[in-house]
């Protein structure tokens, strides 16, 4: 084992917390183990930003500098949030480990509480999340949904001047940065189904490095990873290029529930679509979740949107 680890992981608080979350988890089971935590600019960090469900060139902004890093050996393991990892895994690169998930849900964070309810006509919500924007305008047509770019403490800052009335961030970064002293609403998933990944993070590391591997694969959590590799398989199905409001959770409750959902940006038209089942055969749970949402018209959506 290398006598200090290398984590590479984004600069911004939360990324930083996220990193500190695995260093712990780590000592816990080694706790004599040296890490050092290596900051990596990504090209999404100098302000390229496209949300989950566009092209995958969007979705490497947040991941492909810190990928580079480990494949040339400047890092040992690299932390990302799930839900900014591509489905496709980088040549030479494996996901060694899904600790423990946080919260997958979406909060709705205003000036003081609001639910959905609360918000009317010309309500000013920001977010820069189609998916999010095209589940707001489903269930309230008449509200302003402006976007948001920044993390979440810039979010939070732009709400604090009155920018907006309220704004949508998830709660596993709340609760990550341990943002406790917010109006909060938590929305339900099946009002809001969240992006596939939400709330979980992806510790990636170099196929073959196996000392590596061998210690990130202690604190890989079975439940996190079987729930997440079925909503990562379904996104799949969409297309990693589609420019298409898209969300998907699955929980363990028994077995398996797998919910998801696909809209259009302006959320006129929303399909949803859920099955149970062992979570063992989450294969077939997602390919019943595909075929329903194929039945609703889920061709017509992805195709207007490519």
């Amino acid at each position: 084992m290398t006598p200090s680890l290398r984590a590479g992981t984004r600069g911004s608080p939360l990324a930083l917390a996220q990193a500190d979350e695995v260093v712990v988890r780590l000592r816990t089971i080694r706790p004599a183990l040296r890490t050092e935590t290596v900051v990596i600019r990504t090209h999404g960090d100098e302000g390229y930003r496209e949300d989950l469900g566009t092209a995958l060139d969007g979705k490497r902004a947040f991941t492909k500098r810190i990928e580079d890093a480990l494949l040339e050996e400047r890092i040992d393991f690299a932390v990302h949030s799930l839900k900014d990892l591509p489905t496709e895994t980088a040549t030479g690169l494996v996901i060694a480990a899904i600790p423990p998930r946080e919260d997958p849900r979406d909060a709705l964070v205003g000036r003081r509480l609001m639910t959905l309810d609360d918000l009317g006509p010309g309500v000013r919500v920001g977010t820069s999340s189609l998916r999010r924007r095209a589940q707001l305008l489903s269930k309230r047509p008449g509200l302003e949904v402006i976007d948001l770019h920044g993390n979440v403490n810039t979010r939070l800052r732009r709400l604090d001047s009155n920018d907006f009335d309220a704004v949508v961030v998830a709660a596993a970064g709340m609760r990550r940065l341990h943002i406790d002293d917010r109006f909060a609403h938590l929305l339900s998933p099946d009002v809001m189904t969240p992006a596939p990944g939400q709330g979980a993070l992806a510790l990636e590391a170099r196929k073959g490095d196996r000392p590596v591997l061998d210690l990130l694969s202690a604190i890989d959590d079975p439940s996190a990873r079987r729930t997440t590799e079925a909503e990562r398989a379904l996104g799949a199905r969409v297309g990693g290029g589609c420019n298409i409001p898209f969300g998907a959770l699955a929980t363990v409750e028994g077995g398996m529930r797998l919910r998801a959902v696909l809209a259009d940006p302006e959320g006129r038209r929303v399909i949803r679509s859920e099955d149970r089942g062992d979570a063992s055969h989450w294969k077939e749970i997602v390919d019943s979740v595909w075929a329903k949402l194929v039945q609703q018209g889920a061709a017509d959506l992805v195709a207007e949107a490519a």
